[in-house]
């Protein structure tokens, strides 16, 4: 087998997927952007157990195993997350999502769960 054409595969698997991470807007893209890219690194793990001659015989699937599990604990959280800033913004575009929380306008603040001042 020709290790060339899985390879290079891999690497437009692995473009593509850079690409909608960079330019997609929609979180949702963006986390089947990331599967792409994890899939392409699979392609990379299989294809080069099965053309170089490892120490360890079948260790490119064995991590491919665990990149797979790997993504589906991230597709887990990042759904949820994702339908968490859905239930608050009603948008699902990364570019409206706030990183840090931003002041209270009237400068006051809200009583802590502890705090002693707040029960006067």
């Amino acid at each position: 087998m020709r290790p060339v054409i899985p390879y290079v595969t891999a690497a437009l698997l692995f473009g593509l997927g850079v690409y909608g991470v960079l330019r997609r807007r929609n979180a949702v893209l963006v986390l089947m952007s990331v599967e792409l890219m994890l899939n392409a690194v699979n392609l990379i793990l299989v294809t080069a157990d099965t053309t170089a001659r490892a120490v360890l015989p079948h260790s490119g699937q064995v991590f491919a195993l665990f990149v797979i599990v790997l993504a589906a604990a991230e597709i887990g959280v990042g759904l949820a997350i994702v339908l968490q800033l859905y239930r608050l913004r009603a948008t699902v575009a990364v570019d409206d999502v706030a990183l840090t929380e931003s002041p209270d306008p009237v400068g006051g603040r809200e009583p802590a769960v502890g705090d002693s001042e707040a029960v006067r």
